[in-house]
């Protein structure tokens, strides 16, 4: 009876804000008479989506947060709408979360804290943040600032309900609408699963943090909070607490006089050196987790929190991403069509020079204006949206790296309008492809691998035996085959032959057997015998030749 409620209740949301509107196929008529109930009103299709999400509950905010990182299947007006959800909760009682700080922790709360305050810092759908301070110990004498963030009580039996009915209104849209495949509703659902189940898992999201702060360990660019390790786990996570200056708070940022030009390259230089050095980024910058450091304003330092989702790339998406850039900006359009089929982004047997003029057509408008103009982010989804219409395949991680650049670009432009992306980026893509090609990069990599190697390096005489075992034995089998092949296509002629004279006797009989019988057919009777039963046998032979 619940989840019969829950889809009444989300059918109805549907129909109140009219989401039919965001389909281009026309509905059932009875669903149509339905539909005409309730008014569309003045908001526009982004909109009303948004605030059904907002209606539905913290699961499908979630989940339109998850849309908006889609630009290759959401129009960018619905993108932009779902940006702005916000995942605002109201709060769990001080009460429960304290027990179940107190059951993560498996000891007293008086054990571990000096102060654990009441009132939470942020509560979200998933999880809720409260301050607090740390017992001193014989390491650390002073009372240590931290933060506390536990799971949400009961939220997973929430998100399996909630899943289940976004799963059945996905396979609806595959069914019914005849675009519903190309919406790929089904994998967009079951790739919003495993991030927020992901989100659940709160030493997953600790272990992004560890990691990407040793990453930027003592940089300038970049601080990463560190995680109390002897205190997290699965359903807890105890960090440092910071201070910093909320990334869109551009008066604040302004008034303590941070170089903002710096400060929007800085965060063009961090995108990069994640994506590229370390081959590990956040992959969740908005700016509710971004803050500036105060410390110091002409020097500026980003601040980043809640790493639950971050992304990578293999090595061949690194390098043929990083040429791909480089020649989509040089207008090397061959090279980018030829990128696409070596990576194997696009299947082996694309014609390049459709690819390549395909390319040339949406790229070079976007290309006459001025490079401080130009999105880089909007230029990559435009690409990859040429590229499926040659049968590419969705690549995540590239997906994923799209939209956090859209967030980077969008960011730095909000801090200073005049940011040339490219500027920053192309110095240190070219530098990027000189030290991986360089002597020294290829010698390590040989050094990695050759304990690899040393180890299969006994097998490969075996192995070399054995294939050529097999070669000799598929050789042998191929006169067999050619044969058998041979039998095949003489029977399959003889049936063939077989099959069209029973055909054009079965016709001709009928034909015959219309003459006879004239009454039966006037439209048939009225023609000469000889003609309608040349005629029929004609069609025949013509139909089945």
């Amino acid at each position: 009876m619940t989840v019969l409620l829950r889809s009444l209740h989300i059918l109805w949301v549907c129909c109140r804000y009219r989401l039919d509107q965001l389909v281009s196929q026309p509905l059932p008529m009875p669903l149509r008479y339905v539909l005409m109930l309730f008014p569309v009103g003045t908001a526009s299709r982004g909109e009303r989506l948004r605030q059904a999400c907002e209606t539905l509950g913290p699961i499908f905010v979630k989940f339109g947060q998850l849309l908006s990182t889609r630009p290759d299947l959401i129009p960018p007006d619905i993108v932009k709408e779902l940006d702005q959800l916000q995942d605002n909760v109201p709060p769990f009682s001080p009460q429960t979360f304290r027990e179940i700080v107190k059951s993560s922790l498996g000891q007293s709360l008086e054990a571990v804290f000096d102060t654990l305050e009441e009132q939470p810092l942020a509560s979200a759908s998933v999880a809720q943040v409260h301050a607090a301070t740390l017992k001193p110990t014989l390491k650390e004498q002073t009372r240590r600032e931290v933060v506390v963030k536990v799971i949400r009580p009961g939220i997973e039996n929430t998100i399996q309900k909630d899943i289940a009915l976004l799963r059945w209104v996905a396979r609806c849209l595959e069914r019914w609408l005849p675009d519903g495949k190309r919406l790929r509703s089904v994998d967009i659902v079951e790739d919003y699963r495993n991030t927020i189940f992901d989100e659940l898992n709160l030493q997953r999201e600790a272990a992004n943090a560890s990691q990407l702060r040793r990453n930027f360990n003592h940089s300038a660019l970049l601080y990463v909070p560190e995680i109390i390790w002897e205190h997290s786990n699965k359903t807890i996570l105890v960090m440092e607490r910071i201070y910093g200056i909320p990334v869109a708070s551009v008066e604040a940022l302004e008034a303590q006089q941070t170089n903002m030009k710096l400060l929007a390259e800085r965060g063009v230089e961090i995108f990069f050196t994640q994506v590229f050095e370390h081959n590990f980024f956040h992959a969740d910058m908005h700016p509710g987790n971004i803050f500036v450091s105060t410390q110091t304003p002409h020097q500026p330092q980003y601040i980043c929190i809640d790493m639950a989702i971050v992304g990578s790339l293999s090595r061949e998406d690194q390098y043929y991403l990083a040429r791909n850039l480089l020649a989509m900006f040089r207008r090397d359009y061959r090279q980018v069509a030829e990128l696409h089929v070596q990576s194997g982004w696009v299947p082996k047997h694309t014609h390049v020079s459709d690819f390549e003029a395909s390319v040339r057509t949406v790229c070079e408008p976007i290309f006459q204006k001025p490079l401080a103009e130009i999105s880089f982010g909007k230029v990559m989804i435009t690409l990859f949206q040429t590229a499926q219409r040659f049968n590419m395949e969705v690549q995540p991680q590239l997906i994923l790296l799209q939209k956090t650049l859209l967030n980077i670009e969008g960011l730095g432009r909000q801090l200073y309008p005049e940011l040339d992306l490219w500027q920053t980026a192309h110095p240190f893509l070219e530098r990027w492809l000189e030290n991986r090609l360089h002597p020294k990069t290829l010698f390590k990599e040989i050094k990695r691998y050759t304990p690899e190697w040393m180890e299969k390096l006994p097998d490969v005489p075996t192995t070399l035996i054995s294939n050529m075992e097999t070669l000799e034995k598929m050789g042998g089998l191929i006169p067999q085959i050619q044969q058998a092949a041979e039998d095949y296509h003489q029977i399959k002629q003889r049936n063939k032959r077989r099959y069209r004279m029973s055909l054009i006797a079965t016709i001709l009989a009928m034909g015959a057997a219309v003459t006879a019988w004239p009454q039966g057919i006037t439209y048939i009777s009225s023609l000469p015998p000889a003609t309608t039963i040349l005629g029929v046998a004609a069609l025949g032979i013509w139909l089945f030749k």
